[in-house]
């Protein structure tokens, strides 16, 4: 598991053996990868998370990424998840926190953007600080994104950078509901 209790909020909001999710054990993967999960719990939302050492920095964006530069998305900050839950789909009981369905909505690696005085700033310490800009390699997103934190708290912005991969017209958080790993909708599980 992660060092230094990195998972102990993850592992204590849960019921491993009702809810099914991985309990974690795997370290540090190969790259840095990103995974996007949609979520149909209590409320639609898709899950952003980003290896960060051996951990899934994770966060809630409830409508999803956009393509388009001119969206600012709301994304919450939740709790850091296993490396394993990267491939993770699956029902999670009603009655269980996150209680729904969840497909791999999008996954690849990521290239840390982020800079600080033209100096490369470490994933880590980028989000410790508030602003992470990273560039995807998915199969439904490609290119820059920014992720900003409004003041102290939970809450941060997801902007999609002004690039190749920007696209003002389509809305694959819309339009593309399958997993990219089983072809399956949240309404299969």
């Amino acid at each position: 598991m992660a060092r230094d209790g990195k998972l102990d909020r993850y592992l204590e909001m849960r019921d491993l053996s009702k809810s099914g999710e991985p309990a974690g054990g795997r370290r540090r993967g190969k790259g840095d990868r990103f995974v996007i999960q949609r979520h149909e719990a209590r409320r639609l939302h898709f899950d952003f998370r980003l290896q960060v050492g051996d951990v899934l920095v994770s966060w809630a964006v409830p409508k999803g990424p956009s393509l388009n530069p001119a969206d600012k998305r709301l994304a919450v900050q939740t709790e850091d998840h296993p490396l394993d839950y990267a491939e993770f789909e699956g029902r999670i009981p009603k009655r269980e926190y996150g209680g729904g369905t969840v497909i791999v909505w999008d996954i690849g690696t990521y290239r840390n953007l982020t800079k600080k005085k033209g100096k490369p700033v470490p994933m880590e310490e980028a989000v410790e600080h508030g602003h992470v800009k990273v560039w995807l390699e998915g199969e439904k997103l490609t290119g820059g994104f920014a992720l900003s934190r409004m003041g102290d708290g939970r809450d941060w912005l997801l902007v999609k950078i002004d690039d190749e991969g920007a696209d003002r017209r389509r809305k694959p958080a819309k339009t593309r509901l399958e997993s990219v790993l089983t072809g399956r909708r949240n309404k299969d599980l």
